[in-house]
């Protein structure tokens, strides 16, 4: 049987002949341009356009969902890129978390009223769902579309673990994404839960032991 440490180190093996991109961290003037990559990479995203339908209105609200949900990331110095933003990663260190009621009076705000009800029932699962103990959390992380399909999300993962690791703490992630939850799988984290109400598409949650 394939143990988990197994299917880590021939991640690494395969990532060290992927590209020859740079890993670095992302500086507060790079904002705009990695919220940029996160809009592109989640076009399709079933529960974004979920909130956001119609696309003026997910391009004019969801850089503002990307920023509340995941901006204190640029203050702790913890989000990083490949290359020339061809892939995106925020991390949330232990000591930070997100800001929920920012994150939300901003979706009361811009997502239609008829919604507000699954909306925020799912944002009470995530809460209840979340870890209580110290960890690291990824909120976002995309790859340019053009370039998805080439392995640059395994290279990103695979240098932001190696960072977040040297803590030997879990690590967390929800995703909307049903498609992401093997590439999530071979990097080590298992599915923990899965929050859904009405409407909405379900959001699963997916934990990392410490290394």
């Amino acid at each position: 049987m394939t143990t988990r440490n197994q299917l880590r180190n021939t991640e690494r093996h395969k990532v060290s002949f992927m590209s020859k991109l740079s890993f670095s961290p992302v500086p507060d003037t790079g904002q705009a341009k990695a919220y940029e990559v996160l809009v592109s990479a989640f076009t399709d995203d079933p529960v974004e356009r979920w909130l956001y339908p119609e696309l003026p209105q997910y391009l004019a609200h969801f850089p503002q969902f990307l920023a509340t949900f995941g901006g204190a990331a640029f203050d702790t110095g913890t989000v990083w890129c490949l290359g020339d933003f061809s892939a995106v990663a925020l991390w949330l260190p232990p000591e930070v978390g997100a800001d929920g009621d920012a994150i939300g009076a901003l979706l009361a705000e811009t997502v239609s009223s008829e919604k507000h009800d699954d909306t925020f029932a799912v944002l009470e699962q995530m809460d209840a769902a979340h870890p209580t103990y110290a960890h690291w959390y990824l909120p976002w992380f995309g790859v340019n579309p053009p370039l998805q399909g080439q392995g640059l999300g395994g290279e990103l993962m695979a240098h932001c673990l190696g960072i977040v690791n040297a803590d030997h703490l879990p690590t967390y992630l929800e995703t909307p994404s049903p498609r992401t939850i093997p590439f999530y799988e071979r990097h080590g984290f298992e599915v923990t839960g899965v929050a859904q109400s009405g409407r909405c598409p379900p959001i699963t949650f997916m934990l990392r032991d410490a290394a």
